[in-house]
């Protein structure tokens, strides 16, 4: 099958149902967090997720692969990133499971509208902006520090998009627990 590789991409096995991934380690790759992130949220049958932040889209595929669902959106700020994940759900011929928007995380109820979702999901940047060693690439940076938007930007935004007894899953640092129940319980995240 055609990839349609850019210099400097690589194809990537995600080891489940045979899909792969197109990613750029010049710009950003996923890590172990969203494996882990895939493992713990639960997707019911017929239930509409959405992932936060999906750079090249590895949630929506592994979530997909574990075969519950009935669609999966991954919502991204970086074109580059958008480009690589809409063209991985191409390559695994899902794209009629799984949609990949361009878009703001602060804009996400205007995009998608409220109560829309039943799962979300979100491995975000982990770090505020002037916390710990910053990536001169604008990619990982964007990725790993709140530049774009911030941990109150996405528990916002879930809170307006979740169905009732939607579920919220969200990998992050031990630091930031605190202020993460704090804006859950803000935003009536439970």
């Amino acid at each position: 099958m055609i990839t349609n590789l850019k210099p400097g991409e690589r194809l990537d096995d995600l080891q489940i149902k045979g899909y792969k991934i197109i990613q750029n380690p010049g710009q950003f790759c996923f890590g172990m967090d969203a494996v882990l992130l895939s493992g713990f949220a639960e997707v019911k049958e017929e239930e509409k997720v959405l992932d936060l932040g999906t750079g090249t889209g590895v949630l929506p595929l592994l979530l997909e692969a574990k075969g519950k669902g009935s669609s999966f959106q991954g919502l991204e700020i970086q074109e580059d990133s958008v480009d690589m994940a809409r063209r991985s759900v191409a390559y695994n011929r899902l794209s009629d499971r799984i949609t990949i928007v361009r878009g703001d995380i602060k804009e996400a109820s205007q995009l998608f509208g409220h109560v829309s979702f039943d799962v979300i999901t979100t491995n975000p940047p982990y770090m505020i902006n002037d916390h710990g060693l910053k990536n001169p690439a604008g990619a990982k940076a964007i990725a790993r520090h709140e530049i774009l938007c911030s941990l109150d930007d996405i528990v916002r935004e879930s809170a307006g998009i979740l169905k009732e007894k939607g579920r919220f899953y969200m990998v992050h640092r031990p630091f930031r627990m605190v202020d993460i129940f704090e804006k859950m319980s803000f935003y009536g995240i439970e």
